[in-house]
């Protein structure tokens, strides 16, 4: 009995050690960046001198700042209209997909090959695509009589054109989608044949119901990611500007000024490391606040305990 307590002591010892390097680089570059930007929260820090501290200074001035509502107002304008867009546009594509045809299999990589392009080029594309003058959409638009769609440059527009890059690049929703309908049972769907339910019924009350907890966690994971989109604003705009400053700071009239972007300014534009802290953690509170409702108030339809 003894030795086989050591064996086991020896076991566990082995297993931490194997573990060591990844639990040393999670403390590391995730739970101590963690703690020292909310430390910076609360401090005067611009990464050149050393942080003083100025209590909720920088919250105070963020509650007081227009740009930093007007960022807010655009993220969440992004959210709301690109996440249902997403989702919706998703499971049509999956059910699509999910059907018994030939090249099956090619469509469903047609369909996922841009999200593995990455968002610099796809984003290049897009604007070449886009341009005012001479962009294949505009000439497309053309032959219908619609001229002078200036997307890149009208802040009507703009906010539009971003939605349109990201949908282009949902193929691994769509994927995930497509996995979870290959998973609900088959029985259900012959019983609903010979009830003599159209395949829309069976969409709506049997693949949609089997898939909620797939369908919430992309709402869920599509929150985050929208919360945080940057790179497809920051190279709209500094395909314009040709630098990230001036006018065109947030786009066209601060139409494109995302939360991230914003954020991004303040640390690495104006050295105001301690502010964007601080919005890094109001950030955080905003997505964190907003799962949890979504959870709190859809587990009873999905069947989470």
């Amino acid at each position: 009995m003894g030795m086989r307590k050591n064996n086991s002591g020896n076991s566990n010892l082995e297993g931490f050690m194997f573990a060591l390097p990844w639990i040393l680089g999670f403390l590391f570059f995730s739970v101590y960046p963690i703690f020292m930007s909310g430390f910076y929260s609360f401090t005067n820090f611009s990464a050149i001198k050393k942080p003083s501290w100025i209590g909720i200074a920088n919250y105070q001035f963020l509650f007081h700042d227009p740009l930093f509502y007007k960022s807010l107002y655009n993220t969440f304008r992004y959210v709301i209209f690109s996440i249902p867009l997403i989702i919706i546009l998703s499971l049509f594509l999956a059910s699509l997909l999910n059907l018994k045809i030939r090249f099956q299999s090619v469509f469903r990589s047609i369909f996922f090959l841009p999200a593995v392009i990455p968002a610099v080029a796809s984003t290049m594309i897009w604007i070449w695509l886009l341009e005012p003058m001479g962009g294949f959409i505009n000439r497309f638009l053309g032959l219908f009589g619609i001229r002078d769609m200036n997307w890149l440059g009208d802040p009507s527009y703009t906010m539009p054109s971003v939605i349109l890059i990201t949908l282009w690049g949902i193929g691994t929703t769509v994927i995930i989608f497509l996995a979870s309908m290959q998973d609900v049972p088959k029985e259900l769907y012959e019983s609903a044949d010979i009830d003599g339910a159209g395949k829309i019924s069976q969409f709506l009350y049997i693949t949609i119901p089997s898939i909620s907890h797939m369908i919430l966690y992309q709402v869920i994971l599509g929150i985050i990611n929208g919360f945080q989109v940057f790179t497809q604003v920051y190279i709209m705009i500094t395909s314009q500007s040709g630098v990230l400053k001036g006018s065109l700071a947030g786009g066209p009239q601060d139409s494109l000024l995302m939360y991230p972007l914003y954020l991004y300014q303040n640390a690495f534009a104006l050295l105001r490391m301690g502010r964007a802290a601080a919005m890094a953690w109001i950030l955080f509170l905003i997505v964190g606040l907003i799962t949890f409702l979504l959870i709190k108030t859809t587990k009873r339809y999905i069947g989470i305990q």
